[in-house]
């Protein structure tokens, strides 16, 4: 998706009576990406994204608290893009979604033309109002919940997590979640080390994921195939068990064959080499919160052997899980 420069395009479209916070947040993360950590250790920096905003009618914008944000464009006037985020609007959609109805046709046709498209907090109405969501996960705040609910019965909200991804489809579940979701598309889009080097420039946490709760999200490229999902899911619900294929092609209703040839067709992995990078990225996120124990984070994953666990744990990371951990706990202080 980059441009020749090497440039991912990303625009943060503004929209009335939010909260400026969900699109000035995630403006300073995708700029800081790349450059800011480069700046401070004395490096060439090397941004990641190029930056613009856009309102509906390239006018300036209020936010729900009287402070007046000027964008660069108007939605119209945007060429290509390989992630559009929209800020939150208010929190009655009832109120507001006439006066954005310009936004709805725009974002459908960004997305069918292959751009990532994303919404923070009571903005994720707009996806959802746009058609964007019915039959995928999403979330929202967790005080809006049950009015989107009713309005956008088709959607899967899972509110339970802060952060959801589902074809190519984002979804953050609060105001301070616009962070989260910028630097866990920082991490998706420029990997862990580019995300965890803004994260630490910025003196922000790396993304949490769930409102309430622990949760691990799908690690596998978007697609479309039900059944698929369903193993996927069972996967990241029970990623410390032993599963075995045959298992798994039972909770699919389908042959081994045909479950390991459909997995890696949507996936891209097969469903063991799936199930372990479930567990690395749990691994990891305990890592980075400082685990004392190696062998218990083992254990915590489903490796009761402390050696095969480091073993498994350098191929996929490329280090120990101490050096690992001493590496970016640091980074995250």
């Amino acid at each position: 998706m980059a441009r020749s420069d090497d440039k991912l395009e990303v625009v943060v479209v503004l929209v009335n009576e939010g909260y400026a916070s969900t699109a000035i947040g995630p403006i300073e993360v995708f700029a800081s990406a790349g450059a800011m950590w480069n700046e401070m250790q004395g490096a060439r920096p090397d941004p990641q994204f190029r930056v613009r905003t856009a309102s509906i009618d390239g006018q300036p914008v209020e936010s729900a608290y009287g402070l007046r944000i000027a964008p660069e464009f108007a939605i119209a006037d945007i060429g290509a893009a390989d992630l559009v985020m929209v800020s939150a609007s208010g929190t009655l959609p009832d109120e507001w979604m006439s006066r954005h109805a310009a936004l709805l046709p725009w974002l459908a046709n960004r997305y069918r033309s292959g751009t990532l498209v994303a919404g923070v907090c009571s903005g994720v109405a707009l996806l959802a109002e746009a058609g964007l969501l019915d039959g995928r996960r999403a979330t929202t705040h967790w005080g809006v919940a049950d009015t989107f609910r009713a309005r956008y019965p088709d959607v899967e909200w899972r509110t339970d997590l802060l952060i959801t991804e589902d074809s190519g489809l984002y979804c953050g579940g609060g105001v301070n979640a616009a962070t989260d979701l910028s630097l866990y598309l920082v991490e998706r889009l420029c990997g862990h080390r580019v995300a965890v080097e803004c994260s630490r420039a910025l003196l922000l946490d790396m993304p949490r994921l769930t409102q309430s709760g622990y949760a691990i999200l799908p690690l596998a490229r978007p697609h479309d195939d039900a059944k698929v999902r369903m193993v996927e899911d069972h996967l990241s619900a029970n990623f410390p068990s032993d599963l075995c294929v045959d298992d798994l092609a039972d909770i699919a209703g389908m042959s081994r064959r045909n479950l390991v040839r459909r997995f890696k067709a949507a996936t891209g992995h097969m469903p063991r080499v799936y199930h372990q990078m479930l567990r690395m990225a749990a691994a990891r996120t305990m890592l980075e919160e400082g685990a004392p124990s190696i062998q218990r984070v083992g254990v915590a994953v489903g490796y009761d052997d402390a050696e095969f666990f480091r073993r498994i744990f350098k191929r996929h990371n490329g280090m120990t899980p101490a050096a690992y951990r001493d590496r970016f706990r640091l980074l995250r202080r």
